[in-house]
């Protein structure tokens, strides 16, 4: 008779007294997947060594090949397998340069670490005060960095900054109407932002039951910030219609032309506005998830320079940092950490000027009875959307604490430096390219190129192209966002289909494409740029190229 052998589950978990042998086996499978890891990098590529065709039939072959293991399979093979999910997977060598994408760093992964070894509920510090204090850390410690008193400022870790602009809205409807909660919300509720804004607050819109139709776009300048005088005239019409402005998103730096909203001006206008028709202000949130952690510069002395960065790095931080002096002013305002925080997805936190508006989303007692509102336990965070909280701030805390404010400044100070080499090569090596985001010094440069003799960017942003003309070269410039894409394993470039809403003859409003270059890996340096700029100007000479014979072909 055949004997089976019971599994022991047991044997998957971590131990339960701290003995030598379990750690051991633990450490053996991390250093299994950190050596694997090693061993796929390619610091002369992107993307991970390995084949993987994701084209075709791939998604749909998964689906019909996945099954779960009946038995048990040792942590060996289960490592063999994570590996392979990683074969060419995109890594963030000195080559890769597209959107807000970084690499994790070792602080951040370790404060991962830390939280998944307890696995705490952040919910309540009952379930998690390890995420709980690290949480109040960092509330206070960003708090304190732009000019929030810590003391009554609050916040919580969400998910992104999608997560901070829904909980903005929220509180922004319970402030005018604190029923809503319970009854739904009016229907003539409006909010706010500009055309260069991130998506977010559309799908929040919607997500709240506003409705998508309630979300006013304020026009653009050049450099992609709100126009403030564009944005009390549609309030003025909104309020004209019975509508009710209660939120307005000032995005200090979008993530495409890194443009910053001056948050003086909107502060200034919604006091105006709120004033002349007897209305409660509307809040403001900062949209700060990229460009607020340029705030590390907030009491850097750029006259002794004590860090020496070249004095066109710091008249560049200096101009960013005179955009960002105002992120006090917002009601709330986020800092994605995932981001220029340099810890793994997902680390954002949202902040709050005033804690006590959390009050406002709370959730009675009765309706959270077997979490929270106990004599003990201090902590309860039952205003979050979530009802169940990973301790992301304990990454966050780790990252703050291993980087500090001129670790930051320094890694900032070198992707702004690479972004002005890149711009300055660019101008001299690629002439068909125009930036289109000159106005914007920090980490991304947009550029675009033109078909010959045809209307540039001047022409385009000042309305003297028809709505025809500007298609075409949208067209063309999507020619190049495909040869950079299918080369991205070597170089990995950005690019974005809506640069700014620029006016036609016609009188119509028409986005602009754009490729992008986003500085954010830490091992991309000044030296780089020109080996870029090569394979860039090899990509737009094919274009042109094609160009060329397709238009001879079509005069035939």
């Amino acid at each position: 008779m055949k004997v089976s052998i019971r599994p022991n589950p047991q044997k998957l978990f971590p131990s339960e007294d701290g003995n030598q042998q379990t750690r051991q086996m633990m450490l053996r499978f991390i250093e299994q997947i950190l050596t694997g890891v090693d061993v796929l990098k390619n610091p002369d590529g992107v993307n991970l060594k390995g084949e993987k065709d994701r084209t075709g039939n791939f998604y749909h072959n998964l689906i019909q090949s996945s099954e779960i293991p009946t038995a048990s399979i040792p942590l060996e093979e289960v490592n063999a397998e994570l590996l392979k999910l990683l074969h060419d997977h995109p890594y963030h060598t000195k080559y890769f340069l597209t959107n807000i994408l970084p690499m994790a760093s070792i602080p951040g992964i370790l404060g991962m670490i830390a939280a998944f070894m307890v696995n705490g509920n952040n919910l309540w510090d009952v379930y998690g005060p390890a995420g709980a204090e690290a949480e109040v850390r960092v509330i206070s410690m960003m708090s304190k960095l732009i000019g929030y008193d810590a003391m009554t400022s609050g916040g919580y870790t969400t998910w992104g900054g999608q997560g901070a602009v829904f909980s903005g809205l929220r509180i922004a409807i319970a402030k005018f109407f604190p029923e809503a909660l319970q009854k739904g919300i009016p229907d003539n509720l409006y909010a706010f932002c500009s055309h260069s804004a991130h998506y977010s607050l559309f799908k929040s819109m919607e997500a709240t039951g506003i409705g998508s139709d309630n979300l006013i776009r304020v026009r653009t300048k050049a450099d992609s910030s709100m126009d403030a005088c564009d944005l009390k005239h549609k309030m003025e019409e909104v309020i004209a219609r019975g509508g009710i402005p209660i939120y307005i998103v000032g995005t200090t730096g979008s993530t495409d032309a890194m443009g910053i909203d001056d948050l003086e001006q909107i502060y200034a206008v919604s006091n105006q506005v709120a004033a002349q028709f007897e209305l409660r202000r509307a809040h403001i949130h900062a949209d700060s998830a990229l460009g607020g952690f340029f705030a590390f510069f907030h009491d850097y002395d750029f006259t002794s320079n004590p860090l020496g960065f070249k004095d066109e790095v710091a008249e560049a931080l200096m101009a960013i940092h005179s955009r960002m002096r105002h992120l006090h002013l917002a009601d709330s305002l986020c800092f994605d950490f995932q981001k220029l925080g340099q810890t793994p997805y997902l680390t954002s936190l949202f902040l709050l000027k005033e804690a006590a508006d959390l009050k406002l989303m709370d959730l009675h007692p009765d309706e959270t009875p077997y979490v929270g509102h106990r004599g003990y336990g201090q902590y309860h965070t039952g205003y979050t959307l979530e009802c169940s909280r990973m301790a992301s701030s304990i990454s966050i805390y780790s990252a703050l604490l291993a980087f500090g404010i001129q670790g930051y400044q320094q890694l900032l100070a070198q992707f702004v430096e690479v972004n002005l080499a890149f711009r300055a090569r660019l101008r001299q090596e690629i002439p068909q390219a125009e930036i289109v985001n000159e106005d914007n010094p920090g980490i991304i440069t947009l550029f675009r190129i033109y078909p010959e003799g045809t209307h540039r960017f001047q022409e385009e942003i000042s309305g003297g192209c028809t709505s025809e003309e500007i298609e075409r070269n949208n067209k063309f410039n999507e020619v190049l966002f495909e040869m950079l894409g299918k080369q991205r394993d070597r170089i990995f470039f950005g690019d974005t289909k809506k640069h700014l809403m620029v006016p036609t003859q016609d009188k119509s409003l028409m986005a602009l494409y754009a490729s992008k270059i986003f500085v954010i890996s830490p091992y991309t340096e000044f030296e780089h740029v020109p080996e870029i700029i090569q394979h860039l100007k090899e990509i737009v000479t094919h274009v042109y190229e094609n160009y060329a014979e397709a238009s001879t072909i079509s005069r035939r």
